[in-house]
């Protein structure tokens, strides 16, 4: 089998786990670009309303008006704020740039407060969606690069803030876990690696095939065409 060098995020490689046919299909050949919702499209609106809020202080629009608490509330802990923030990493762990020809993984975290007197620092992802099935791997994550950008760092908390739901779901991660956490992405990202090695991508049937995935030529789909 031979060494594929692959570039990969949070989402992707949940796409990927998700259901490797659909993951090559809109990801690797992009044969079903991605097109916004109504929902899609509030929730970029929100983000960018939150990120200029916080780091500028515009006023938000009248229909985000109800989260301006949430964000006062993270404008007033002690840190830099960093906001829309990318992060890149090499494969050794090393930090670069978001679009750099060496990264290996990537996000955008929504916000990070770092306190440099208690060498702690924060996350933030806002969510506009259901808070039912809370996904912390993505704080965990996001608090693994953390620490390579800012490498003084020694704990991170982390928050998904679902915005609409009015609820949290909370993560913290010591710079101890380090290596032990890396290990578990690596052997995860290592079968994403062989499926592009070996071109192979199996399909993955669901209760979300018949009506919500894009992939219309799959035998699941319930759109399905020979």
């Amino acid at each position: 089998m031979i060494p594929v060098k692959i570039k990969w995020s949070h989402s992707g490689l949940k796409d990927f786990e998700g259901c490797a046919r659909r993951y090559h299909e809109v990801k690797v050949l992009k044969n079903y670009p991605f097109q916004d919702t109504v929902q899609t499209r509030y929730g970029k609106d929100l983000h960018k309303a939150a990120e200029d809020y916080i780091k500028d202080n515009t006023p938000l629009p009248e229909q985000f008006a109800f989260v301006q608490p949430t964000l006062d509330s993270l404008k007033a802990k002690t840190g830099r704020k960093f906001v829309e923030y990318e992060m890149g990493l090499t494969e050794d762990l090393n930090p670069c740039a978001f679009d750099s020809e060496n990264v290996w993984v990537r996000g955008i975290a929504d916000l990070i407060i770092v306190n440099d007197d208690n060498f702690t620092a924060r996350v933030v992802d806002y969510k506009t969606g259901n808070d039912r099935y809370p996904d912390r791997d993505q704080l965990i994550l996001m608090s693994l690069m953390v620490f390579k950008h800012f490498p003084h760092i020694k704990r991170v908390k982390s928050a998904l803030l679902f915005v609409v739901k009015k609820s949290m779901v909370t993560h913290e991660v010591n710079a101890e876990e380090q290596e032990q956490l890396w290990w578990r992405y690596r052997e995860r990202v290592a079968r994403l690696a062989a499926s592009h090695s070996i071109g192979v991508w199996n399909p993955n049937q669901t209760g979300l095939c018949k009506n919500y995935c894009p992939v219309i030529t799959c035998e699941y789909n319930g759109k399905h065409y020979g």
